[in-house]
C-alpha cells in the first residue's frame, strides 16, 4: 500500500473539499446548458451563476453586481491592473506596487512599464516583510492612478496593512487593488472595511478547483477588458461561463467562512507546534515569517543549506514543502520576497515554506519535525559549510 503523502504546501494549491466536488457534479451532468441560452436548461445554469454571485457577495460585503468570475487569480490581477491603468491613463500613468508581490502583479506592472509607457514605483518592506507605509506615501505623485498591494504574502504569510493603504489611496483619489489570493479563508474579505476598490481571489487556494477565480470590482470603476468576443460577465470577461467551477468556488468560499473559527484554531495550533519543534530541535535557522501573519504559514531559512536539497530530501520521506512560490520554484534566482526583507543571498536560497490546511494532523507535524531534523543534520554533516 502506498504511504500517505504529508502535504504541507497549501499556499501552492489545496485539496478540493468533497463537498465542493458534490456541489459541482450536477452542473457537469444535469444542469449543463449554456447560461446564454434562452431555453430552460440554459436559464437554470444562468440562475445558478447569479446565485453563486450573491453568495460570494455576501462574504465580501458587496453588491452581487460587483462580483466577476474569471479563470484564475492571475487573470483577476491582470484584468484589474491592466484594465484600470489603460482606462484611466489620461489621468496619469504612474502605478505603485510593492517589492514582495506575486509575479502575477509584478510582471503585469513591468509589462505596462516596458510596453505601454507606464511608470511604476516599488514600495519597500521592513525586515519583517510588511510594507513601509511612510515610503508608500512618499511615492505618491500627482499622476499616480493605481496602487496594488497584496493582502497576505504567499511566501512568508505576512499580513499587509490593507485597510490603512486603502484610506491613503481614497484620500488621494487613487484606485486601490489588492491581490487577496492568500488571504481567502484566513482573513476577513470585507471590502468595505478594507477600503479596497478591487480584489482578486483564486479558488484553488481555499479548496476549490484550479482554473477559477474571482474579481471584486467596485461599481463605477470600468476596466478595459483583456479579451473581446462576447457579452459575458457584464461585458468585462467574455467566454462562456464555467458553471461547475463557479459553483465550486462559491461553495468553497462559504465553507471557508462558515467554519472559519474552527479551522483557524486547529491550523494555528499545528503551526505553533511546528514552530516550536523546529526551534527546539534545529540550530542555525532564521525565521522569515513575522508575528503578524496568516495562521497557516511558516517560512524558515536553514543556514548553509540550499532549500532545494531540503525539499527533495523531505520528499523522499513523503513530505511536501516549498522553497517559496510554486510559480517561481523552478527558478535558480533567490526569493525576491526574502531578498526584499534585507536577507543575504545565502539565507534567501535556504528558505523553506511550510503552509498548512484543515486536512493536516498533529501526527503529520510530529513526523515532519523528526524528519526535518534528520535531513538538516545529514546535509550539514556532509556540507563543507561550517556555521
Amino acid at each position: 500500500m502506498k504511504k500517505k503523502f504529508i502535504y504541507l504546501d497549501n499556499n501552492a494549491t489545496t485539496k478540493v473539499d468533497d463537498r465542493v466536488v458534490s456541489e459541482m457534479q450536477r452542473y457537469f451532468t444535469e444542469v449543463y446548458g449554456n447560461p446564454s441560452s434562452l431555453y430552460d436548461l440554459g436559464q437554470e445554469a444562468r440562475k445558478a451563476i447569479e446565485n453563486a454571485r450573491e453568495r460570494v457577495a455576501k462574504i465580501l460585503n458587496c453588491n452581487p453586481s460587483e462580483i466577476y468570475f474569471t479563470g484564475s487569480g492571475t487573470e483577476s490581477d491582470n484584468l484589474a491592473i491592466k484594465g484600470v491603468a489603460r482606462r484611466y491613463q489620461k489621468k496619469g500613468k504612474h502605478i505603485i506596487t510593492s517589492a514582495i508581490e506575486h509575479h502575477a502583479v509584478l510582471h503585469t506592472v513591468e509589462y505596462l512599464g516596458k510596453k505601454e509607457g507606464f511608470e511604476y514605483s516599488l514600495v519597500k518592506v521592513n525586515n519583517d516583510g510588511i510594507v513601509d507605509l511612510d515610503h508608500l506615501k512618499s511615492l505618491i505623485r500627482d499622476d499616480t492612478t493605481l496602487i496594488s498591494i497584496m493582502y497576505a504574502n504567499n511566501e512568508t504569510g505576512a499580513i499587509q496593512p490593507i485597510e490603512e493603504i486603502g484610506k491613503i489611496a481614497k484620500e488621494r483619489g487613487i484606485y486601490f487593488h489588492t491581490d487577496a489570493v492568500q488571504a481567502a479563508g484566513k482573513l476577513s474579505l470585507d471590502v468595505k472595511k478594507l477600503n479596497v476598490d478591487m480584489m482578486s481571489l483564486s479558488g484553488h487556494k481555499f479548496h476549490a478547483p484550479k482554473g477559477v477565480g474571482i474579481l471584486y470590482k467596485r461599481n463605477g470603476i470600468n476596466p478595459i477588458p483583456l479579451f473581446h468576443g462576447g457579452h459575458h460577465e457584464k461585458n468585462l470577461r467574455p467566454s462562456t461561463e464555467n458553471v461547475p467551477y463557479i459553483m465550486g468556488i462559491a461553495k468553497a468560499l462559504e465553507i471557508a467562512y462558515d467554519e472559519f473559527e474552527e479551522h483557524k484554531e486547529k491550523i494555528y495550533k499545528l503551526k505553533m507546534m511546528l514552530k516550536e519543534g523546529i526551534e527546539k530541535n534545529i540550530e542555525g535557522i532564521v525565521l522569515n515569517t513575522p508575528e503578524n501573519s496568516v495562521f497557516n504559514t511558516l517560512n524558515y531559512s536553514f543556514k548553509g543549506i540550499e532549500g532545494e536539497s531540503i525539499l527533495f530530501s523531505l520528499n523522499d520521506f513523503g513530505i511536501g514543502v516549498s522553497t517559496g512560490s510554486a510559480c517561481t520554484s523552478g527558478s535558480l534566482e533567490p526569493s525576491h520576497v526574502i531578498m526584499a526583507m534585507g536577507r543575504d543571498h545565502a539565507i534567501c536560497h535556504s528558505s523553506i515554506r511550510f503552509s498548512l490546511s484543515k486536512y493536516n494532523t498533529e501526527d503529520e507535524i510530529r513526523y515532519t519535525i523528526e524528519k526535518l531534523k534528520e535531513v538538516i543534520d545529514r546535509i550539514r554533516r556532509i556540507s563543507p559549510y561550517k556555521q
